[in-house]
Parts: C-alpha cells; sequence; structure tokens
C-alpha cells in the first residue's frame, strides 16, 4: 500500500443479529450489514462470494480462506477474512475497504490492510 491510501479504525462488537434488524437475501439465506465502509457493489460481491464459499465448505476457516483469496484476485491484495459465531475484533483498513456483515448465524468480517 503506498503513502497516500487512507487507513480507517473500526471497532466491531460482538454482536448478535436479532430478529428485526434481518432481512432475507435472494437465496433464502438472512442477510444482515452490521457495519460498512464499502461500496454497494463490492458490498454485494462480499456477500456473494461469502454464500458460495459456505456451499462449497463446512470448516469456518476454510470458508474464510475462500473469501480472502477470492477477494485477493478480484479487488487485489491484501485481503483479511473472519468468520465465525463468536469473536470481537479491532482492526485497521484501507478507506472504503470494510464490512462485517451476518450470513445466517455466522459472520463474517473482511477488510483491507497492508
Amino acid at each position: 500500500m503506498n503513502g497516500d491510501a487512507k487507513r480507517s479504525m473500526t471497532v466491531v462488537p460482538p454482536a448478535k443479529p436479532t430478529s428485526d434488524d434481518r432481512k432475507p437475501s435472494s437465496v433464502g439465506r438472512k442477510l444482515v450489514i452490521k457495519n460498512a465502509d464499502m461500496n454497494d457493489e463490492m458490498q454485494k460481491d462480499a456477500v456473494d462470494i461469502a454464500i458460495s464459499a459456505f456451499e462449497k465448505n463446512s470448516v469456518e476457516k476454510d470458508v474464510a480462506e475462500h473469501i480472502k483469496k477470492e477477494f485477493d484476485k478480484k479487488h487485489g491484495p491484501s485481503w483479511h477474512c473472519i468468520v465465525g459465531r463468536n469473536f470481537g475484533s479491532y482492526v485497521t483498513h484501507e478507506t472504503n475497504h470494510f464490512v462485517y456483515f451476518y450470513l445466517d448465524q455466522k459472520a463474517i468480517l473482511l477488510f483491507k490492510s497492508g
């Protein structure tokens, strides 16, 4: 990353989705975008890739790896991805390159840094 790129700090508290803020996606999964600093097109790409990753993998580590590698290919390095049901985080990310969302009961944290 060059020295001109801006960075943002984002705190993501461990949060459980509630029934009133969950919306069904087009494939019958429940989707909630909890926090985003990312354009809508890239957010949709993240959700679509996450759905595909969950269809192909049952282990959270493998889902995270799939999402990270796809974003590295499509949007350049260095993306980081965390997938799980219970975690806290405090990360530094490039401006406009962060999304934290729930897909059903799994949280996905995806951000670019480095």
